[in-house]
């Protein structure tokens, strides 16, 4: 199977040995769009890397922007503003919001249905347009820098996202009634794609797949950073391991999502959204650094190697796609080809961020 079109999944090929039409083997072949990012970090200073992160993975290029300067502020011992914290907080669900968009209509796209693929993106469209006006992008950003942001949010960005809260959770209501109790829909997904606690341990799986199957881990709970501690929210969870109980748990996240950007609202504080002069070419302390955020897939984290120069000795990030690629062996082994892209969809992989 595939390769596919860069638009689609990214540009993944699956080598499957059949029985008749049930799976009995599948290899996942990967490395088509590999970007030598990680060499490219060390062959430059800390700064030069900032647009690298969101281009691993473009669904959630403002976590990963966030996550990277939250790791190297770490390094440097930089202190944030707290609106620049309360803003990259609230960017950053907006950006899971609109990645699990993405998703929920490619995934239906690929179980044939077409309507929610056209309503997802007239959702996600909106939010676009809000980030878009807030940082001057709509899907690779570098809107955070070290220290802050690079510029402050419009005056009528909250007005705006107010209006996208109340829209959205109204189209919740719509997409249900579509799709969650569509019998076909139903037919499809459950009690297909199982995936274990132990399939999940023994690979590493994070994010909505293992919370799916009961494995009750975020980072933004069980390691708290940004405004996180501040806010209240609920990890949601599911107990059946299938593609529906995924389905459930990224929808019951994006409903989250829309607490936290309502209580970052709520308590947006004013002030300067970054350092007093850009933080270019500084040194770190030498030593061996590492941060985790929770992104729409799962844990990312970079792994900073630094000396006294201002340029990385090594820099290593940890994305969630490759672990919850790898365990596509184990879940394919026995379901029908059919299920092949039910299951797929259903796990949310993002290439670039595995072969970056």
């Amino acid at each position: 199977m595939g390769p596919q079109h860069p638009s689609m999944h990214g540009v993944l090929r699956l080598l499957l040995r059949l029985d008749g039409e049930k799976v009995v083997e599948c290899e996942p072949v990967i490395g088509y769009s590999h970007r030598a990012h990680e060499k490219m970090a060390e062959r430059g200073i800390f700064a030069q890397f900032l647009p690298n992160p969101s281009r691993m993975d473009y669904l959630g290029g403002m976590i990963y922007n966030v996550g990277y300067c939250q790791a190297v502020e770490r390094a440097f011992s930089i202190e944030v503003p707290e609106r620049a914290v309360v803003l990259r907080t609230l960017c950053c669900e907006l950006n899971r919001i609109s990645s699990h968009l993405l998703w929920f209509g490619t995934f239906l796209l690929d179980l044939g249905a077409f309507t929610p693929f056209l309503l997802a993106f007239q959702d996600r469209e909106k939010i676009l347009d809000i980030l878009d006006s807030a940082s001057g992008s709509r899907l690779t950003y570098c809107y955070a820098n070290f220290g802050g942001l690079a510029l402050d949010v419009p005056e009528d960005f909250a007005e705006r996202t107010r209006q996208y809260i109340k829209e959205q959770r109204a189209a919740f209501h719509t997409y249900h009634e579509l799709v969650t109790g569509n019998v076909i829909f139903r037919q499809r997904c459950e009690g297909v794609g199982i995936i274990t606690q132990d399939t999940i341990l023994s690979y590493g799986m994070t994010g909505p797949n293992a919370r799916a199957s009961g494995i009750a881990y975020d980072v933004r709970k069980a390691e708290p950073y940004g405004f996180y501690p501040e806010v209240e929210f609920d990890v949601p969870t599911r107990d059946e391991g299938d593609c529906l109980a995924r389905y459930f748990v990224r929808f019951e996240e994006m409903e989250q999502s829309l607490r936290i950007v309502e209580q970052c609202l709520d308590r947006l504080p004013e002030g300067p959204v970054g350092p007093k002069k850009p933080l270019v070419r500084v040194k770190p302390k030498p030593g061996e650094y590492y941060h985790c955020v929770e992104s729409p897939r799962g844990q990312f984290g970079m792994f900073i190697v630094a000396d006294k120069d201002p340029e990385p000795w090594r820099i290593k990030a940890r994305t969630p796609s490759f672990s919850n690629l790898s365990a596509m062996a184990e879940m394919l082994e026995g379901t029908m080809v059919a299920d092949t892209i039910a299951i797929l969809g259903s796990i949310d992989i993002v290439m670039p961020e595995i072969d970056r």
